[in-house]
């Protein structure tokens, strides 16, 4: 007659069986960035200019959302914009294009004109050319400054972190079209 094995050995078992092919499918692991390639963690500044066209036969930046409140000029507020703007090495809408803006910006203040700025920086320039930049911050358009955080990239700029500084060049007051100098400073690998 054969020998059964206790019910408790049989469940003990289970779990040990249970528990191996756990971990043979793991959710994550811990990796070392020389494993992935990377080299030393550098700084670099990029300076450029953004070109915000609202107006004329090819603008730039559409208006996508309109609320009751977006056509108050106070603030704008609830209106979004999609953007593909030129990122140029001078204020001059001919200069030489690096790359382009491209996203959304959205009033997003009942008091002030300030957008939440939510864009990739898509360089087409030089060893650069291909790699992204993204931008998620709050943009309150009549400061003098404004300081917009990188939170990461792809291409040459994968664990990219920062900060974005934004000047407003121009701006013509009829047309709403507007160039804004920016100084962007990154680490990244």
């Amino acid at each position: 007659m054969a020998q059964t094995l206790p019910k408790y050995v049989l469940f003990t078992l289970f779990i040990f069986s249970t528990l191996l092919v756990a971990q043979s499918h793991q959710f994550s692991r811990k990796l070392s960035t020389k494993s992935l390639g990377f080299k030393k963690e550098k700084v670099s500044h990029f300076h450029f200019y953004f070109h915000d066209t609202v107006s004329g036969d090819h603008p730039s930046a559409v208006r996508v959302v309109d609320t009751t409140l977006t056509n108050t000029p106070e603030t704008f507020f609830g209106g979004i914009t999609v953007i593909d703007d030129p990122l140029t090495v001078g204020p001059e809408p001919n200069s030489k294009i690096v790359g382009r803006a491209q996203g959304i910006y959205a009033a997003a203040s009942l008091s002030e004109i300030s957008f939440l700025m939510t864009l990739n920086y898509v360089f087409v320039e030089g060893k650069y050319n291909g790699s992204t930049l993204s931008i998620l911050g709050s943009n309150p358009v009549f400061s003098k400054v404004r300081e917009m955080p990188i939170v990461g990239g792809s291409g040459l700029f994968r664990f990219a972190r920062g900060y974005a500084l934004a000047k407003t060049h121009s701006v013509d007051t009829t047309s709403g079209n507007a160039v804004v100098e920016y100084n962007v400073y990154v680490l990244h690998y």
